[in-house]
C-alpha cells in the first residue's frame, strides 16, 4: 500500500469564506495526519472581509507555496464553482474535498485514501449514517431534520450511499472532473447531485465511518433558503437521472 501511496498526489480543495479563526487549524491538522503522502492543499477563498487570506499568507511561508495554494475568486459565487475552480489548480491524481470549519476533522484522511487503495474505488466518501459514523454538537431538530433530508432523498432517488448531503469525500480526478461537468446545481444541493450521477454513471463508490462535528469558531452558513434549495434540488434530480 505504501508503494501505491508513493505514486498518488492528493489535491485538497477547502473552500472559505470568513474562516479566519478555522484555517490555519485545519491546515496544521492536514500536515499532521498525512505526513508521508504527497499533497497540496488549495484554499478557494470567496473575498472574505475577516483577513482568511492573510492568514493564508503566512501558512504559505511556514508550509511553502507549493503546498498550500491560495486561489481566491472575488466574491461568493457559490459552493459548486469554488471545487470547479480548484479543480481548474488541482496537480494531483486525486481530488479530496473536505469543509474547512473542522466539521471535517482530517483524522479521517488516512481511512479514506486507504480504502480507496484497498478497493480501488472511484469515489471514497465520508457518511454519518453508518455503525462508526454520526454527529456531533447539534440539536435534536438539527439531527431530525438532516436525517430526515436524507431519507427522503434516499427514498426518491435510490442512490447507492448512505450519506446523499455529505461533503467529504475523495475522488479520481478525471472522475471528478466528468461527473462535475454534468451537473448543474448551486450551493449545498451540488454536493448530492454529484453522488446521485456518480451512482447513475455506473461510478464504483465506496464510504468511511465519520463523525461530523458542528463548526468550532464562526456562524453557520445553513440557514431556511439553503433548506428551500434542497428541496427544489431533489424534485430536479428525481426528473433528470
Amino acid at each position: 500500500m505504501a508503494e501505491q501511496q508513493n505514486k498518488n498526489k492528493y489535491s485538497i480543495i477547502v473552500p472559505t469564506y470568513n474562516e479566519r479563526l478555522n484555517i490555519a487549524l485545519i491546515v496544521y491538522l492536514v500536515f499532521k495526519h498525512i505526513p508521508d503522502i504527497n499533497f497540496e492543499i488549495i484554499i478557494v477563498d470567496d473575498g472574505s472581509p475577516d483577513g482568511t487570506q492573510d492568514i493564508v499568507k503566512q501558512l504559505q511561508q511556514v508550509y511553502g507555496e507549493d503546498r498550500v495554494l491560495l486561489r481566491p475568486r472575488p466574491r461568493k459565487l457559490g459552493l459548486g464553482t469554488a471545487y470547479i475552480h480548484g479543480l481548474k489548480h488541482a496537480t494531483g491524481n486525486f481530488v479530496i474535498i473536505m469543509d474547512a470549519d473542522l466539521s471535517h476533522h482530517p483524522k479521517y484522511l488516512p481511512q479514506f485514501i486507504k480504502k480507496q487503495i484497498e478497493t480501488g474505488a472511484s469515489i471514497v466518501t465520508g457518511t454519518r449514517y453508518v455503525t462508526g459514523g454520526g454527529v456531533h454538537g447539534w440539536t435534536l431538530m438539527r439531527k431530525l431534520t438532516s436525517r430526515g433530508a436524507n431519507v427522503l432523498a434516499h427514498t426518491l432517488l435510490w442512490p447507492g450511499v448512505s450519506d446523499l448531503t455529505g461533503s467529504f469525500r475523495l475522488y479520481k480526478k478525471t472522475v471528478l472532473e466528468d461527473i462535475i461537468s454534468s451537473c448543474v446545481s448551486k450551493g449545498y444541493v451540488f454536493q448530492m447531485e454529484m453522488i446521485v450521477r456518480a451512482s447513475r454513471k455506473g461510478y464504483h463508490i465506496e464510504e468511511v465511518p465519520i463523525t461530523f462535528v458542528d463548526r468550532v469558531y464562526g456562524s453557520s452558513k445553513l440557514g431556511g433558503s439553503e433548506i428551500v434549495e434542497y428541496l427544489k434540488g431533489l424534485v430536479y434530480l428525481l426528473f433528470t437521472t
